[in-house]
């Protein structure tokens, strides 16, 4: 799958990407997913979106979002891919001090460490205005000391520290607001639990819990009075991300439909030359490569420094996202009938996991309400 907005760099690292991924079986275990994102790493796809001057590409959203679309179409996405490099990545190269850049973007570009996000908790939900994870200054040190709790955590027990939302008070109006933090994996009073999920997926979500998380100064990351810039900084990154998950996904199981489609022979021809069978991929691809032009628009928006055009677009982007790959995976499992939910084809998996693309990291009436408010200029209702 090509498209005409691509530079002939682009074409390249995608055929490049492409050939990588299938040389590797599907990460179906820790191990295996580890030996991928650290062979991604040396070859410098992991890190192609972070800075040159601290071991990364050099390019952008743009090139990473080509990179996660890749592996998923092979059967390989890597999840932290949005969380380590997209989002915490993004937002120390913008955001973080020279120190915070040197300690942890070389890391995170040649794969030897990683950073989860935690940003969702059990009562603030899609609301990030009712976030109760506070940090408040201890006078006599200059540390900061966070409390809270966050659940849905993707990879907290493979990272190294987890990148984590907070609010601090505002010494003039005494509101809270949002700031970010490094919390290393082993602080005292960070404690995590696993989430007894049934996504069949390889990295583990947890809820975490902050009791009394003691931490030096210089654990903020950026300006403590940014607050929402710094945030959406990160938060346009994973969407893009995400739909580029999810039309990886969508062309996996697209491209294992059409495997069948075009063999599976009942009566006189194959089951793929009945247009009951035919339409409908032919509806999933069209689909899939409408939502790819959006994240492409996307991506470089933001990488053009666009940053309120790319908050539109990215969230557009991830609802076609997760409506193409949710459609791409049902009509693949229908088109394979019983084959569809064996192990062999590898499809069934994907029936929850790909609503992932549609419920996270935001879900897709709160982008209707996006559109609706700031696009539309359609009044709200909370």
């Amino acid at each position: 799958m090509t498209t005409l907005i691509e530079s002939n760099e682009h074409k390249s690292l995608r055929e490049a990407v492409a050939a990588f991924a299938k040389t590797h079986p599907h990460t179906l275990n820790a191990e295996d997913n580890k030996r991928l994102w650290q062979e991604a790493a040396k070859l410098g796809y992991i890190g192609v979106n972070l800075p040159e001057a601290h071991g990364g590409g050099g390019a952008g959203i743009t090139e990473l979002a080509l990179v996660l679309e890749e592996l998923g179409a092979a059967g390989n996405p890597l999840l932290m891919m949005i969380v380590s490099p997209a989002i915490c990545g993004t937002v120390i190269a913008r955001f973080g001090t020279e120190e915070q850049k040197r300690d942890w973007l070389p890391s995170l570009a040649d794969g030897t460490r990683l950073m989860a996000f935690g940003i969702t908790e059990p009562d603030a939900g899609s609301n990030s205005h009712r976030i109760t994870t506070t940090a408040r200054r201890d006078a006599a040190t200059g540390d900061w000391i966070l409390t809270g709790r966050k659940v849905f955590v993707s990879g907290v027990d493979i990272a190294d520290a987890t990148l984590i939302v907070g609010r601090t008070e505002d010494a003039r109006t005494g509101k809270l607001k949002p700031c970010l933090f490094i919390v290393p994996r082993d602080a005292e009073g960070f404690e995590r639990r696993p989430i007894d999920m049934e996504l069949n997926a390889v990295e583990r979500q947890f809820e975490l819990t902050l009791d009394d998380v003691r931490l030096p100064a210089d654990a903020l990351v950026g300006d403590e009075d940014a607050g929402l810039l710094q945030l959406f900084a990160g938060l346009n990154p994973e969407r893009v991300m995400t739909a580029a998950f999810g039309i990886g996904m969508g062309r996996y199981a697209l491209s294992r439909a059409l495997d069948y489609a075009r063999e599976r022979t009942v009566w006189k021809t194959p089951i793929g030359a009945h247009q009951a069978i035919a339409h409908p991929l032919a509806q999933a691809h069209i689909e899939l490569e409408l939502a790819r032009l959006m994240m492409q628009k996307a991506a470089h928006l933001y990488d053009a420094g666009d940053d309120i055009g790319a908050g539109e677009a990215a969230n557009m982007a991830k609802y076609a996202a997760g409506e193409a790959c949710v459609k791409a995976v049902d009509q693949a499992v229908h088109t394979l009938g019983g084959n569809g939910l064996t192990r062999e084809y590898g499809l069934g998996r994907l029936i929850t996991a790909s609503r992932v693309a549609r419920i996270a990291p935001v879900s897709r009436e709160m982008i209707l309400n996006y559109v609706s408010h700031q696009t539309l200029g359609l009044p709200k209702s909370y």
